[in-house]
């Protein structure tokens, strides 16, 4: 497709949110025309399916429902907005996408990869991010970071245990893969954390 699709992974706390704010201020002063987006989310229904996913529900979700919806999610998304947006030559800079899910589903909940797979291909097709930046950090220290932003989400409150698995796994897909995946070392200093993106950037261009 004429725009590149670059999306920012990684667990609780690795500051995402204040990378991607940055990573769109860089594209912007290079002149380059894109679009910012999230997931599960990146359009009206999408965004409700993310609210039943974060909140917290005394009936316990199920890991394969949980499952299916983040790709019904991710099916609306690619179709109303990041295909689109790709095939006018614009780029699409997304907070996380289908890597989350081999990592949280798959890494975390301990879902077969073949049915991720499965989902991912009936989906997506080939399509597959240009880049993927992995912002990574110890799990304690993540959370310590997402507990001072304040309530929790349903994610957010999994055990330890849990966020150890999820970022195992973005770091084994980072070593399957590494012409597509930069691992970014999220617990240095937010300056230096930002050179470090900024060269992988320059190097995309």
């Amino acid at each position: 497709m004429p725009g590149k699709f670059i999306t920012v992974e990684g667990g609780e706390g690795v500051g995402k949110s204040t990378n991607i704010r940055f990573i769109s201020d860089w594209l912007a002063q290079q002149g380059i025309d894109h679009l910012c987006t999230r997931e599960p989310g990146g359009t009206p229904c999408a965004e409700k399916i993310r609210e039943l996913l974060l909140a917290h529900h005394e009936e316990e979700l199920d890991a394969t429902a949980e499952l299916l919806l983040i790709f019904a999610a991710r099916a609306q998304h690619l179709n109303r907005v990041i295909r689109p947006a790709l095939e006018s030559g614009r780029w699409v800079l997304c907070d996380r996408f289908t890597d989350a899910t081999y990592a949280y589903q798959g890494g975390g909940r301990g879902i077969d990869r073949d049915n991720i797979a499965l989902l991912e291909n009936l989906v997506q097709g080939m399509l597959r991010p240009g880049m993927t930046l992995i912002l990574d950090i110890d799990p304690e220290l993540g959370m310590t970071r997402a507990a001072r932003r304040g309530e929790l989400d349903r994610f957010e409150r999994e055990q330890a245990g849990f966020f150890d698995k999820v970022r195992s796994t973005y770091l084994e897909l980072a070593r399957a893969t590494p012409d597509r995946y930069r691992v970014i070392d999220a617990s240095a200093a937010l300056d230096q954390v930002q050179r470090d993106i900024a060269a992988v950037l320059t190097e995309l261009l």
